[in-house]
């Protein structure tokens, strides 16, 4: 596929994170949805004839263009949703980004992955509880992910340096830049041992309706979030929302009743938003994990099943239930799923090696 063509989707205005994944399973590719007749993409649900007048294919090719150049220059990856290195986690949520720009060195596909957020107003209780979550981690070799904001994110990161945990900052801007301007020196370390994450392009300002957005990226590529300190209200609590509307796991860390920032953890845990944490153990147990399992070996494990969203595997069933291929007309039947969103299905699963397509838009499991 096309590099140029890929970020370029993101470039074409009306069109979001949705759309643009129906526009390449309509299309076949990314290439492709540029040499295809916009008229033709009527046919998708959700995409009419306003959004068709809007889309300016050269506009965003031109744009694409430059940033490609930003990104030769400054050395930056461009992970496409269909690429074997986009998190896998955060592929299963419909809102997932169509790509992300990259920095550093992690691996965004470990066996174990958690976000850590928390007020950007941290106590010297809520770093104290960073440090003894991070080194406790540490023995399960896991991912650890967060916003890079003042307060428990950039705690949680620094925690990560200092006991050599891999760890992901995810930005609401371009990267081009870092926001705030503190953190530079402990974003340029993850880059040893991690890495810095956006979905934004460069140019993209910090604005305050970023950050949202950005939060579920946080939550959707990891097994729980974990909330160690938060107010009543702030992007902690946005966070755990998130994360509980993909159906993960959500820990909070309880507080000292009357502490402001211990108010939102409480929250969680009295209304059964986050599970209590004590110690990682809970959360080790509540999740299955073992100690010292292999991070580096997590690309090669055996996809199953249980890994696809619950849409892709009851597909799966269909498919795999029938003896012999099946036609994509008699698949979208059964599965009482409308042709343009089967086929973005159908596309997801074929890249993760789940399925494989036969000439005719037959399917069969692999």
């Amino acid at each position: 596929m096309s590099l140029q063509h890929q970020v370029a989707l993101t470039f074409i205005k009306s069109i979001g994170c949705t759309h643009a994944k129906s526009l390449v399973a309509h299309a076949g590719s990314a290439e492709n949805v540029f040499k295809t007749p916009k008229a033709k993409f009527l046919k998708i649900s959700g995409i009419g004839e306003k959004i068709i007048k809007q889309i300016d294919f050269d506009d965003a090719l031109r744009k694409a263009e430059q940033e490609l150049k930003f990104l030769d220059k400054n050395n930056i990856d461009v992970i496409f949703y269909t690429d074997s290195r986009y998190p896998r986690r955060l592929k299963g949520c419909h809102d997932s980004p169509v790509l992300l720009y990259s920095r550093g060195n992690a691996n965004l596909n470990p066996y174990h992955c958690v976000s850590i957020v928390g007020t950007r107003n941290a106590t010297d209780y809520g770093r104290q509880l960073c440090r003894q979550l991070v080194e406790e981690l540490q023995q399960y070799n896991v991912l650890v992910v967060s916003g890079l904001a003042l307060g428990i994110d950039v705690a949680a990161h620094k925690e990560c340096l200092k006991q050599g945990v891999p760890t992901v900052g995810v930005l609401g801007h371009g990267l081009d830049k870092l926001y705030p301007h503190q953190n530079k020196g402990t974003a340029e370390k993850m880059l040893e041992n991690g890495g810095l994450l956006s979905e934004y392009p460069s140019g993209t300002i910090p604005d305050r309706e970023n950050f949202p957005q950005r939060n579920r990226i946080v939550a959707g590529m990891a097994d729980a979030t974990i909330v160690v300190e938060a107010g009543l209200k702030g992007g902690a609590l946005i966070t755990a929302e998130i994360a509980n509307s993909y159906n993960r796991d959500v820990f909070a860390f309880p507080g000292r009743l009357g502490d402001e920032y211990s108010e939102g953890c409480n929250f969680l845990i009295r209304n059964n938003k986050a599970a209590l944490l004590t110690c990682v153990a809970d959360l080790a147990y509540s999740l299955g994990w073992e100690k010292n399992t292999d991070i580096k070996a997590a690309p090669e494990q055996l996809l199953l099943p249980i890994d696809l969203s619950a849409e892709e595997r009851a597909v799966y069933e269909i498919i795999r239930q029938h003896n012999q291929a099946l036609a994509i007309d008699d698949l979208a039947i059964k599965a009482n799923m409308p042709m343009s969103q089967l086929a973005m299905t159908l596309l997801d699963m074929e890249l993760q090696g789940f399925i494989r397509s036969l000439p005719g838009k037959m399917y069969k499991v692999n």
